[in-house]
């Protein structure tokens, strides 16, 4: 065969391939109809390390690297897993018509909000001043929202949030009430004040982006504001998700979102900041890029990304968010002086001593 015959065979073996992994999908759909008839788990880690195993051991017999019939296996995985997931939503939903209130419905996360409530029945309202949504009944402020709902999302920024909170106290708002602000202190106050006025409220934070289709291995963290069967109703929102649930204190959250959130989203910004101020274009770098850089790169491309508003808030609104700022200034300088120093002694104990903590946690 000529070029073009080759490319040809190959165009037809790529059409082969997809009609295979449709076929597989379609499959993958009765699956999940009888995982949930029969009440058994989305996930089942021991079925995938099978699959898994069985595609790189077949790979190698073929010839081919057992690497790539692991990640190709991974992408279909995480592709069922998904199908799955949306459809476990959707029958388990709990909305059944209900009304359902968006506040700050326009933004990233309020729109994952808007998507996730609807695929459980929910009949959703926007109220949103900077934007609207497509094929969703939207109005600029919440205020005029006519009738009663039976959740309220919460997804404005957080000095936006903190005041709409202490007006629903006075509005005595109805049903359960939510916010996803990614700092809970500047909140606090309104938090307490709603759950004072009876209102059912609680507060929840999901760590994941608004991009995130599968909720598998993603943290949805739930603070009690006083009202414990609200946080429950918040849960089981999610219960038909693979999401890991966890439950922690309004007082304890700030503390450790200033390292969990903070110091990686400063660590990122310095990252990106010294290259890009070194005058050193990335193209030319990722020619001699390493693993490593390669992999911080990526990251830091996505931090760039995100929004810096909200960014800030997160660093600046913190009570706590300078322990770990200064805490990253303080381990750059330690590094500076040990390698001004020639301290090679030093510098080995700095890693094993970082080594011996990643380990613990893993």
């Amino acid at each position: 065969m000529d070029l073009k015959e080759l490319r040809t065979r190959l165009s037809d073996i790529d059409q082969q391939l997809l009609q295979l992994i449709a076929e597989r999908q379609s499959i993958v759909d009765e699956v999940g109809k009888f995982k949930r008839s029969e009440g058994r788990a989305t996930r089942d880690f021991a079925r995938e390390k099978d699959v898994i195993d069985g595609a790189r051991a077949q790979a190698q017999a073929l010839g081919l690297a057992p690497d790539l019939a692991e990640q190709l296996m991974t992408m279909l995985i995480t592709s069922s897993l998904t199908k799955q997931e949306r459809a476990r939503v959707k029958a388990e939903g709990r909305g059944s018509g209900q009304r359902a209130l968006v506040i700050g419905g326009a933004g990233k996360m309020g729109q994952w909000f808007v998507n996730f409530l609807d695929s459980q029945g929910y009949q959703v309202m926007v109220a949103d001043p900077l934007g609207s949504v497509d094929g969703v009944e939207c109005i600029s402020d919440w205020r005029h929202a006519s009738g009663e709902f039976a959740l309220t999302v919460i997804a404005a920024p957080l000095s936006k949030t903190a005041d709409i909170l202490s007006q629903m106290a006075v509005k005595a708002w109805p049903g359960l009430v939510f916010d996803v602000g990614s700092l809970k202190s500047p909140l606090i106050p309104g938090l307490r004040k709603l759950a004072a006025s009876g209102c059912q409220v609680t507060s929840v934070h999901p760590m994941f982006g608004p991009d995130t289709e599968l909720l598998s291995d993603k943290h949805v963290l739930f603070l009690d504001a006083g009202c414990p069967d609200a946080t429950a109703a918040a849960r089981q929102l999610f219960d038909a998700t693979m999401a890991l649930q966890t439950e922690m204190s309004l007082e304890d959250h700030d503390r450790l979102i200033a390292y969990v959130l903070g110091l990686s989203h400063a660590l990122n910004i310095a990252f990106f900041s010294v290259l890009a101020e070194s005058g050193e274009r990335v193209p030319r770098l990722a020619k001699i890029s390493s693993t490593t850089f390669d992999a911080q790169l990526d990251v830091a491309r996505r931090v760039a990304k995100e929004n810096p508003y909200l960014y800030f808030e997160i660093q600046s609104l913190n009570d706590f968010g300078m322990e770990p700022i200064e805490g990253l200034q303080a381990a750059v300088e330690k590094i500076a002086v040990l390698v001004r120093g020639d301290d090679e002694d030093g510098f080995v104990k700095l890693m094993e001593s970082g080594r011996a903590y990643l380990e613990g946690r893993q």
